[in-house]
């Protein structure tokens, strides 16, 4: 039975293939198209998380608990003792982390004591098995241990935050480069914390637990220990912050790869059922000579499964080039807390994982255009598949098909409105779910739209609509291929815009301030303290009138990621534009807080709520005096007092000034003098570039997901190439016969355009509609998922799709129309 199996396989099909080997790769190109989406999505996405655990392997080993600071501040030392003395633990670790620029790019400072011989990790096998090395490195002044991705002799000397500090030894192991990819320096606890001008201060407790310990009733008592000085948590804690950043790329570029895999679905769709129309002659003789039709239909979806499979290595092969590509491109406002260098790290069975969903999407399409097959008698095989006078799906499939629509529909509706955050964006895959499901349902009336169109075209079109009917299952997939890419184009760009544009509404306050000085630029977020005097050496510039000093910080709150703000009482900024002044003052008095609308969703709380804030200090209680839109792409926010932030995250200074100017002052001349003033870490940068950043920032995020868009518009050019070419090679002998009596080129030349554009107008008018629609939807959702109030704005650039999407059809159109009318009439006539 295998040895039959084989045979059909090689004469019917793979015979089949290498004589339409053009049809073959095209379907194989826009499968891998797909995959290598899907590849390239997840490979990004995993890549950021995965060099966070693999540098918390590298760093931590044998540790199964981690105490960590509730921000870059850190916490006291004195903690580590008190944990050390708990029963359970055999070891606690304290280490001292933080992220500089060097001139190889980020480097990672890890300050340790003799203590890091208990983690048996990477980092102990970096420094030869023992801690002998400290005595070395205090030997030097200013002395460290680097890794080679510093690309430092032993000797040199570097900047380290403030300081100079020597290479006192190289270390060139594999246990070193698998460390931060080899980009760190390693200093003994005391100096480091001398260094960063942190006495007494750690950022990270490791803790090894005595063999046989429970580790969840030893983290309960780390936690009763701690008291909220610090947060408890596992050592893969890191990885899952970093992964909740990035959610928002992950989901909206997976939308944009799945609805590229429905296109290349409905290119199956298509292809299998002119495939099955041209085989008609065998099928039958099958089927005279005793054929079964469950093994016909069997046989076509392992040909469509191998194609897929081939596609989906393919594709495959390319997401992983082009991960590695995307992953130096992030935008630095995304990657701003990741405390690891990004490496290229695909997650295991991503590239099985996209192969079976290949597979099945594609075997699932092909199966649907081949349920005719299983169902044909001799006589009918005999009839081209597709040629049945009523069109699209039967009664029962169409009835299923408008339940499921409307069913996807409500559901998108009262997802989107259900402000589950950044869940909500599935709202917008149900609604190109229902979308489908009602097209589907309305298969008849499309086609019969694309025919009645198409006939308007004089003689040739009346020739094209007759084409059109014959064959109502293709026409619709390339109607509904036209309409995805327009509406997923209409979506994404509209959405991107409107995100755009309200962004920049939000933010537009911060160009009221003429200068702003920070630790960061403009398109990040400022939450390195600036040096000490960098607020009194800009306020005694001639020209400036006055300094107002901010704070922002990165904080964990009860296991959620938060961006800490404290602003002086006089500067504006915009997350005070909605709030009512009376409120302002409380805050700036220290008597409560603003709470970011996805924030206070995560922690369960409404203004009037009181907040458990955690700071190095223990639990502080404070007032929900608000609940205000933000921009919450990295992290929700919660808005302070600056001397309450200061106070209780021991953190003094500032890490971003607003500067204004005295009335008359020259701008330029006062930004140059800035500029020449502050240390050379720090950045200045005016209030319209500010907002300008901002925008910046967003559109960066935005940008992979616009390239996927516009690859999907490629992949439906190419699938509209390969449907025309079908319905070409499907009509060769009519086409044949048409010249023999007189026909001209011309005439077949503008039959098929005339295909094209009925269907192309169809498709895009579709497109449209429920682009507009989606777009809409895309609003409330991205209102939820960005915790920012989005407003929706219909764009003139709509219209211009659906003339792009004529264009793209009817350029789709000409190489099968030029085929049409230069086929020779002899062969024609001879086409079977």
């Amino acid at each position: 039975m295998f040895g039959a199996w084989l045979d059909r396989l090689r004469v019917l099909h793979l015979r089949e293939l290498r004589s339409h080997r053009a049809r073959a790769l095209i379907s194989i190109g826009v499968v891998a198209v797909s995959a290598m989406l899907m590849v390239t999505v997840v490979g990004i996405t995993g890549s950021i998380s995965g060099s966070v655990d693999k540098l918390a392997e590298g760093v931590g080993g044998a540790a199964r608990l981690e105490v960590l600071g509730i921000t870059d501040s850190g916490f006291d030392q004195s903690l580590s003792r008190e944990i050390a003395a708990i029963d359970g633990v055999r070891a606690a670790v304290p280490m001292l982390r933080s992220v500089f620029d060097a001139e190889s790019g980020r480097t990672l400072l890890l300050g340790v004591d003799s203590t890091v011989m208990a983690l048996g990790s990477d980092l102990l096998r970096a420094v030869g098995g023992g801690f002998e090395m400290a005595a070395e490195l205090a030997a030097t002044p200013n002395g460290v241990a680097i890794g080679t991705g510093l690309g430092l002799a032993e000797g040199a000397s570097f900047e380290l935050g403030s300081a100079r500090v020597t290479a006192a030894a190289v270390l060139d192991s594999d246990a070193a480069r698998r460390i931060n990819g080899g980009h760190f320096v390693l200093a003994p606890l005391g100096s480091a914390q001398l260094l960063l001008d942190r006495p007494g201060s750690l950022d990270s407790i490791l803790i090894v637990p005595k063999p046989g310990s429970d580790v969840r009733a030893l983290r309960s008592r780390i936690e009763a220990v701690v008291a909220g000085r610090a947060v408890v948590a596992d050592p893969n804690f890191r990885a899952a912050q970093t992964g909740s950043g990035i959610a928002m790329l992950r989901y909206t570029t997976l939308m944009a790869a799945a609805v590229s895999l429905i296109v290349a679905a409905f290119l199956v769709y298509t292809t299998t059922t002119t495939v099955v129309s041209q085989r008609r002659a065998a099928l039958s003789t099958l089927r005279a000579l005793g054929g079964r039709p469950r093994s016909m239909v069997r046989d076509l979806l392992t040909e469509t499964a191998l194609l897929a499979l081939v596609a989906a290595t393919v594709g495959g092969a390319l997401g992983v080039l082009a991960g590695r590509l995307a992953i130096g491109a992030l935008p630095p406002a995304l990657v701003q807390t990741v405390e690891a260098r990004l490496e290229y790290i695909l997650p295991p069975r991503t590239l099985l994982g996209t192969a079976v969903v290949c597979v099945a999407v594609t075997v699932a399409a092909a199966g649907l255009a081949a349920r005719d097959v299983h169902r044909a008698t001799p006589i009918q095989a005999l009839t081209p598949l597709g040629a049945e006078p009523a069109p699209g799906p039967g009664g029962r499939l169409r009835a299923g098909a408008a339940l499921a629509g409307l069913a996807a529909a409500i559901a998108a509706g009262m997802l989107a409105r259900a402000d589950v955050g950044r869940l909500s964006t599935a709202a917008l895959a149900l609604a190109f779910l229902a979308a489908v499901c009602l097209c589907c349902t309305a298969s008849g009336a499309i086609v019969r739209a694309a025919a009645a169109l198409t006939q308007r075209f004089g003689a040739p079109g009346v020739l094209a609509a007759t084409s059109l009917r014959r064959a109502p299952k293709r026409v619709w997939a390339t109607v509904m291929t036209v309409t995805i890419a327009v509406a997923m184009t209409v979506t994404i760009t509209g959405s991107s815009g409107n995100v755009l544009d309200s962004t920049g509404g939000y933010f537009r306050s911060l160009a009221g301030t003429e200068l702003w000085v920070g630790s960061q630029p403009a398109d990040s977020f400022s939450t390195a303290p600036l040096p000490p005097g960098t607020a009194a050496a800009v306020a005694a510039i001639p020209g400036v009138a006055t300094v107002l000093p901010s704070q922002f910080v990165f904080a964990t709150v009860r296991g959620t990621r938060a961006l800490l703000q404290g602003h002086s009482p006089e500067l504006r900024h915009p997350v005070f534009d909605t709030v009512d002044p009376a409120v302002r003052a409380r805050i700036d008095a220290g008597l409560g807080v603003l709470v970011s609308r996805d924030l206070a969703r995560a922690l369960g709380v409404s203004t009037g709520s009181t907040l458990e804030l955690p700071t190095p200090k223990g639990i502080r209680h404070t007032e929900v005096l608000g609940v205000i839109p933000y921009f919450s792409v990295l992290a929700g926010a919660v808005v302070a007092g600056l001397d309450q932030l200061r106070d209780w995250f021991d953190r003094p200074g500032a890490t971003l000034l607003g500067v204004h100017l005295s009335p008359g002052a020259d701008p330029g001349a006062v930004e140059k003098a800035v500029r020449q003033a502050i240390p050379a870490t720090a950045h200045v940068f005016t209030g319209a570039a500010a907002v300008a950043g901002v925008r910046g920032a967003v559109a960066q995020g935005a940008a992979l997901t616009w390239a996927i868009t516009w690859i999907i518009g490629g992949v439906a050019a190419v699938a509209l190439l390969n449907t025309f070419m079908l319905s070409v090679l499907e009509r060769r002998r009519e086409l044949g016969v048409l010249r023999a009596t007189g026909a001209g080129r011309r005439f077949l030349l503008r039959s098929v355009l005339a295909e094209a554009a009925g269907v192309a107008v169809v498709g895009a008018l579709l497109g449209l509609g429920i682009g507009s629609a989606t777009q809409y939807l895309g609003s409330i959702v991205s209102s939820a998922a960005l915790g920012l109030d989005i407003g929706y704005r219909a764009s003139p650039a709509t219209a211009g799709f659906a003339l792009l999407a004529l264009a793209v059809s009817l350029l789709g159109a000409v190489p099968p129309a030029l085929r049409a009318a230069r086929l020779p009439v002899v062969d024609a006539l001879e086409a079977r």
